[in-house]
């Protein structure tokens, strides 16, 4: 008598299935079969992702949305002027200025030893810098490079209104 190949799995989601493990080793079906047991059937899991995937991505829209709102406040605070750049990478290289500015602001300042005055001299480069693609390109930076950074940008992230960047 040969070990059975078809088994009715009565899934976690209560949808019972009958799965064919004839591709899986004689000694390993039951096994298997507990295992399916205590998962959701295929259409439930899918469906759980896609919802997981919805809900991740209401989450990331919302999330960005607030640290847009928090780089533009901060923008406008701290007299940041508007960056140049295409459309699709304005908004990303604001958040990045503005994550990249505070990080350095908490390394220098907060955890440092710099003063007002050193810090007023590092805000005064940062608004020169106007390309939003080099702040993009400066997000994984240490906040204690900043400085050399922007001693490092060239005239043309300086924002001379040039269309190409």
């Amino acid at each position: 008598m040969a070990v059975r190949t078809k088994w009715t799995v009565e899934h976690l989601c209560g949808h019972s299935i009958v799965h064919d493990l004839s591709d899986r080793p004689a000694d390993r079906r039951a096994g298997f079969v507990r295992w399916l047991a205590g998962r959701d059937c295929t259409e439930c899991w899918k469906a759980s992702r896609d919802a997981d995937t919805e809900s991740k991505e209401q989450w990331l829209a919302a999330r960005r949305a607030e640290e847009q709102q928090a780089a533009a406040e901060w923008a406008e605070r701290f007299d940041m002027p508007p960056l140049e750049g295409p459309e699709r990478a304005l908004a990303w290289g604001e958040r990045s200025r503005h994550q990249l500015m505070t990080a350095s602001h908490t390394a220098l300042v907060v955890e440092g030893s710099w003063d007002k005055a050193d810090w007023a001299e590092l805000e005064e480069k940062a608004r020169s810098v106007a390309r939003a693609g080099w702040w993009i390109d400066q997000r994984e930076a240490e906040g204690t490079d900043l400085l050399e950074l922007l001693d490092a940008a060239s005239e043309g992230d300086r924002g001379t209104e040039n269309p190409f960047r």
